[in-house]
């Protein structure tokens, strides 16, 4: 594993998210975060990808993928903050903390870091020099299922939401039916790309860090937790209905009453 490759990309993204955290401390705003996680990610793989010692395909992949992934999320991330209020998540952080520098300055180097542990499959996936046409097959494939389906369940959200009639009302349409988070569903699938595309590499079994990270963090740490916690504060009774017949996170029919 190029480990000094991967300690370039922390100290990159270090520098980077202290910008961010000097802008949010301007306007009040840590949805930032997420829109630096994000293009940090995308900026990561292209440049594991320009440097890395596998195969050219593997490496075109690795830059392809992950850059498209990262740039769609971001721009999509970006237009929420840029046209909505703080993510309820920061609003409640925001509430404890207040605009104190240093733990907002904790919580942006702490992303810096994420993003350096989430490039270990970018840079696994990069020495492959075993390129199999059968295994990138499959990547691409799981990487089209899952940025689709998460494209999906982020215009199916959005345009619940545009609508006032549902305003205070829990999303049930579409893929929301099934999972209660289908788009952290489709962003946790998106990283077994990267362990298809490291099939035959001696450091293959690195890019299991990213579906295992990404299902730890958004299960239990930084996604499912704070965004149902910020859903039972607005919507009460109503979202705890929607927790009982609907699974977390992997899509299944929801539950019979």
């Amino acid at each position: 594993m190029p480990w000094r490759l991967l300690l370039s990309v922390w100290l990159v993204a270090a520098a980077v998210m202290t910008l961010g955290w000097a802008w949010q401390q301007r306007r009040e705003n840590a949805g930032i975060v997420d829109v630096l996680w994000s293009g940090g990610l995308a900026a990561s793989a292209l440049g594991i990808a320009l440097v890395g010692t596998g195969a050219v395909v593997p490496r075109l992949m690795v830059g392809a993928l992950g850059g498209v992934w990262g740039a769609r999320l971001a721009l999509h991330l970006w237009h929420r903050v840029r046209g909505e209020p703080e993510d309820g998540r920061y609003h409640a952080l925001r509430a404890h903390w207040g605009n104190h520098p240093y733990k907002w300055f904790g919580l942006f180097q702490f992303q810096a870091l994420l993003i350096a542990l989430f490039s270990i499959p970018f840079a696994a996936a990069a020495t492959n020099t075993d390129s199999s046409a059968l295994w990138s097959a499959i990547g691409i494939g799981i990487w089209l299922v899952s940025v689709g389906g998460e494209s999906v369940a982020d215009r199916q959200l959005a345009r619940f939401r545009a609508a006032p009639a549902n305003r205070g009302r829990t999303c049930r349409a579409g893929l929301w039916r099934y999972s209660r988070h289908p788009n952290y569903f489709f962003e946790w699938l998106h990283w077994f790309s990267y362990v298809a595309l490291a099939v035959g590499a001696p450091a293959a079994w690195y890019t299991l860090a990213g579906p295992l990270l990404m299902y730890v963090f958004l299960r239990w740490i930084s996604g499912v937790p704070y965004t149902e916690a910020q859903a039972l504060r607005s919507r009460g009774d109503e979202y705890r209905e929607y927790q009982r017949s609907t699974p977390v996170l992997i899509p299944w029919w929801p539950r019979q009453a």
